[in-house]
């Protein structure tokens, strides 16, 4: 541990660069995969709370299933599987839209349970007069419900999302080029794994600090009303 500050002192100008390459690629990643599980989430939440029994046991089927999986069996399923069961050319589908596929559909998951409780944490009465006064069930859902719920969910979505940016490290597992990946590259071709393995966690963290910032100032203007 000692060595640490003379380590960096002679290698950093090396290791920084190359590192945080890696981290821009892994903000990526985080980012594609975030809007993909809210607009999955969304999108499954609404079928949850429909008055449809169909489609709320089909919405169901997949929450279950998507939360219960571990986040690497998923990565392995979305990123292995399609080939062997569809052959062709599949040199498109790369690492990184394996990488945010899976993330996607495990967060979806995760997220759709977070909107339905956000929806369901309304009073039925706002919906039923959005709609006596004439909206569809669709517009009362996008111009009533969802922006209070917004409110509501707030936290745990931005809980998800500083939770999600860890969970990229994941995604090495199926060679995607992320920090974790390139860390590792660098910590097995340099043998300095603590050195490298400690660089890359002040990265983690100081691309997952801000968000619980933002959370907060987000949550004070929400609480203002403006």
């Amino acid at each position: 541990m000692l060595q640490l500050p003379a380590l960096y002192a002679e290698n950093i100008h090396r290791w920084l660069p190359e590192l945080l390459t890696y981290a821009r690629l892994t903000l990526h990643i985080a980012w594609a995969a975030f809007l993909l599980a809210i607009a999955i989430g969304l999108f499954f939440a609404v079928l949850r709370t429909s008055r449809n029994r169909l489609l709320r046991a089909a919405a169901g089927i997949y929450i279950e299933i998507a939360r219960g999986l571990p986040i690497v069996v998923v990565l392995y399923i979305v990123y292995f599987v399609p080939p062997q069961m569809w052959p062709g050319d599949w040199k498109w589908f790369s690492t990184y839209f394996g990488a945010v596929i899976g993330l996607g559909v495990h967060g979806g998951a995760i997220l759709a349970e977070v909107f339905r409780s956000g929806i369901e944490a309304l009073h039925k009465g706002q919906r039923e007069a959005a709609i006596a006064l004439g909206m569809t069930p669709a517009k009362a859902m996008t111009y009533i419900i969802l922006p209070q719920a917004l409110r509501v969910v707030l936290p745990p979505v931005t809980n998800y999302a500083s939770g999600l940016l860890k969970d990229t490290a994941l995604c090495s597992l199926i060679g995607a080029n992320e920090l974790m990946n390139g860390a590792k590259s660098i910590a097995f071709a340099e043998y300095q794994p603590m050195a490298i393995f400690v660089l890359a966690a002040a990265i983690y963290f100081v691309m997952s600090y801000p968000l619980s910032i933002a959370a907060r100032f987000m949550e004070i203007r929400m609480s203002h009303g403006r």
